[in-house]
Formats: C-alpha cells, structure tokens, sequence
C-alpha cells in the first residue's frame, strides 16, 4: 500500500473519505445524518471502532468513514492510533476502492501520532496472493493508496523513517508465510540477497563445505537429512562508530521442520514452514535499518537448514561435536533449533566478536503452553539487557516475559556419554533449552535469548496483522536499536 501526502485541506474529488475521531468527540462540523447515524450505531470513537456513512454536499455523494482512536490522553495512544490505522485498512483493503483520503485534521493529533495510524493502516493492508489464481473480484484488495490530507507538519518526514520499519516487517512476513518449497536454505539467502541489494549491507554466507571446515557438526547433523543443503546468512550494518562493535542478532532459519527421525504428528505439520520465524525477523530487522540508516553496528546471523528423515538423517543417540568442541548427545531430533542456533552463535562470536547476542528462534512448543499468543519468552545472563528488551518490547507491541535460568536447571541437561544433551525431562522445556544455549555463549558476553514460538504465526487477525505471518520480532529489535545504540 501506498502512502502519498496531498497539500491542501480537502479530499481529492470523488475519493472517500475516512477521519480520524477520538473517543467520545464526535467532530461538530459533521453532516447531521452522517451524525445522526454514527450516534445510532453506537459508534463512540473507540480504538478501532468504524462507522461508515454517506454524505450528499453539492451533489455529489462522498463515502465517509469514521474511525476510532480511543481516548485523546491514553496511556496506550500508539497503539489506539495504530488500530485506528488497521481497522480502515480490514474495512477497505477489499473494498473496490483503488485510493481512499484520510483525513488526520481536527483530531488534534501529533506527527508521531498521525506516523501511528499510517503505520496501522500499512501493516494490516499487507497480504501475500501469490499462489491464489481463483479469487472472486469482491476478495481481490483493490485498495492501493492512501491520500493523507491534513497531516501535522513533519508527518511526512517521520512516515519515511517508519515506512522502512514497516518494509522490515512486511519482508519478515514474506519469508515466513511463502511455502517450504519455495523459501527453503538457498533460497532464503537468495531472497535476502535480492532484497538487501543497494542499501549498503554487507553479506557473507557459508555453504556445507565451509561449515564442515570449521567443524559445526552440531547444525550439520541438523541438515544431513535433506537433499537442501544447509547455508549461514551473515548481514552487516556499520552505521555506527569504528570503534564500536557491533551487536549481533542470531536467528534460528529451520526453513521446514519435519522433527527429523523423531517426527512430528502428520496433523498440523504444514504450520513448520514458519520454523525460521527467527531468522526471518533477523533479515527483515537488517532491511530496516538499512532502508532507514540506522546509526548503529549491527550483524545479523541466520543459520539456515531443513530438518528431513531420510536414510542419511541423524539418529536419536547420535553424538554430535559442534564448533565450540563442546560434544552433544541428540535425544531427540525434533530438538534441533538449538543445535543450529549453537554453532550459528559460535561462529558469531568467533568472527564478529560482538558487544551482545540476541538470538530469536521458534523454539519450543512449551513456551506456547506458558504464555499462548501474548507474549515470547526471554531469558538473559544480563539484568541491564533483558530490561532494556523488556522496554523495548513494551514500546513496540512485541512483548516479552523473563523466564529463569540457573544451575538446578542447568544440570537437567547433562549426559552420561557426552558433554551434554540436547533435551532434558518434559518439565521446564523452554528453561532447559535456553540453558542449552547458554554454554555456548562466550564467558562475559551479554546474551539474550527469545524464544518466540507463540508469536510468529496468528490463528485470527491481530491488532495490525490478519490470520498468518505477523512479522514478530522485527520491531523489537527496531525499537532496541533506537532506544539503546543509536542514542
């Protein structure tokens, strides 16, 4: 969806029009049905509300819709201004109309607030059809354009910085609902490739020959089983000082999940093509700060591969050494996100030494247990790290909860053959394999791990997302950015 600023207070002719109403202060220049009409339906300007009417002014008949804000001096104002944002584009994204006005006058809104809704109305219009060749026209999105009228001064400026967030998020979405056929590990390099072209990030990437050199047997016994052979995609942004490192993203990219030899139940397995949510939010974060040149060092790391059960796929009990040297009893196969994530972070650490780690990886079904579709979890070696994550995540909408890590738990790990295994008891699934992650994290380096499982993918449209990929990850990471390293 397009976003083009018009100068001038009016509509261009014959578009419709949508307004922007805080809650309970319906305008008092409004056409008396169309007031008339709002009242009767209950519509109160609440977050997200619309009430769509008819006006006839000289003849000619203008479609309006009201849209709700929610209260002028809430605490939660973004985000009300961003349902706002999202409620026209669900209404109208189907609606036969190619452009639709929207007036950000009389609201009194700021240019951030107004930044809000165009946010909302850009993030919710997103939608993949590829693949659907037979939809009727009435399901078809038609709306292409929103023509702002009336915006604050400097709107227009700040929408630059947040459209390239929102081309962050839209990627990381791309990524992760296109089909295992299609985004699997080459081809995800090849994807990032295309799309980081011209924005001046720097890309590295290993093959299978160059990670066997360097001994990461752990990712390696991930990706034996499969004909796709595995790749590590390594993104750098020097936006920053010289002298500063950079922080490192790591992402889990496990482009489909079979669970290996130790296989999932059939039911529900298609869902698994969004197993690399992790390393999907890791690209579209890089896209964004480059499209919106962050002053910041940053490298993202997505390690990719496809976990198969064919005659050559790692067995259960199967020993593994990975790239720290440290030896891996695999238990169980469908564990393998934190075999990849180990390696991946190693290598990290080895060639970028960063000033921190965060990794993002869909990693556990017991975290979807713990906390639903609310929030990912986090775990942290660093108190500072994990509360700025925490802030950041509360800034952004995509929200964390702290999880324990410890020594009792660290012990459910260890194996009686090798140096560790990769799954403990049932219980503290989530805990025990962040503590797996943690023994490969470099003594004194800031680390945190987010396991966000619950949140990549929606069963039902969100606040500015439909059913599907809801590109999780990319603006907290965003907001970290701006809140901590660029200053």
């Amino acid at each position: 969806m397009q976003i083009e600023f018009i100068a001038g207070p009016s509509a261009p002719a014959s578009t419709a029009v949508a307004r922007i109403v805080n809650q309970d202060a319906l305008p008092a220049d409004l056409d008396a049905v169309l007031l008339e009409g709002a009242r009767a339906s209950r519509f109160t300007g609440k977050a997200g509300q619309l009430h769509e009417g008819f006006v006839n002014a000289g003849g000619a008949v203008t479609r309006v819709a009201l849209v709700g804000a929610g209260e002028a001096k809430a605490r939660d104002r973004a985000s009300s201004l961003e349902r706002a944002g999202a409620a026209i584009s669900a209404k109208y994204l189907a609606s036969g109309l190619p452009a639709l006005a929207l007036d950000l006058s009389g609201a009194g809104l700021s240019a951030a607030d107004a930044v809000a809704v165009l946010l909302g109305a850009r993030l919710r219009g997103w939608r993949l059809d590829t693949y659907r060749t037979r939809l009727p026209d009435e399901q078809k999105p038609s709306l292409k354009t929103l023509q702002v009228i009336g915006a604050p001064a400097g709107t227009e400026a700040a929408w630059a910085v947040e459209a390239a967030l929102a081309d962050g998020v839209e990627f990381a979405r791309e990524l992760v609902t296109e089909p295992a056929n299609v985004i699997y590990p080459e081809s995800f390099v090849a994807r990032a490739q295309e799309r980081l072209a011209g924005t001046g990030i720097g890309i590295r990437v290993l093959d299978e020959a160059e990670m066997t050199a360097l001994g990461m047997g752990s990712l390696l016994g991930v990706a034996q089983g499969s004909i796709r052979g595995p790749r590590i995609l390594a993104m750098v942004w020097n936006g920053g000082s010289a002298d500063d490192r950079p922080v490192a993203f790591v992402g889990k990219g496990v482009t489909f999940d079979t669970g290996g030899i130790s296989l999932k139940p059939a039911a529900g397995m298609e869902d698994m093509k969004w197993d690399m949510g992790g390393a999907a939010a890791v690209a579209g974060t890089m896209l964004a700060l480059a499209k919106r040149k962050a002053r910041a060092n940053v490298v993202g790391v997505c390690g990719l591969v496809e976990n198969m059960p064919d005659g050559g796929a790692q067995r259960p009990g199967d020993v593994v050494t990975s790239m720290s040297g440290q030896t891996i009893e695999v238990i169980n196969t469908d564990a393998e996100g934190r075999l990849v994530l180990c390696d991946a972070i190693t290598w990290t650490q080895k060639t970028y030494a960063p000033a921190a780690v965060i990794d993002l990886a869909t990693l556990t079904g017991a975290m979807i247990i713990s906390l639903g579709h609310e929030h990912a979890g986090i775990f942290s070696n660093d108190d500072g790290l994990a509360e700025k994550l925490i802030g950041a995540g509360n800034a952004s909408g995509d929200k964390l909860w702290r999880f324990p890590l410890g020594p009792a738990y660290d012990k459910l790990i260890d194996s009686p053959i090798a140096d560790m295994k990769n799954v403990g008891p049932r219980e503290g699934g989530s805990i025990t394999a962040a503590q797996f992650i943690q023994r490969f994290v470099d003594k004194g380096t800031p680390w945190a791990h987010l396991d966000i499982a619950g949140m990549v993918w929606a069963s039902k449209p969100g606040q500015t997302w439909d059913k599907g990929a809801t590109g999780y990850g990319v603006r907290l990471l965003d907001r970290f950015v701006r809140d901590h390293l660029e200053g």
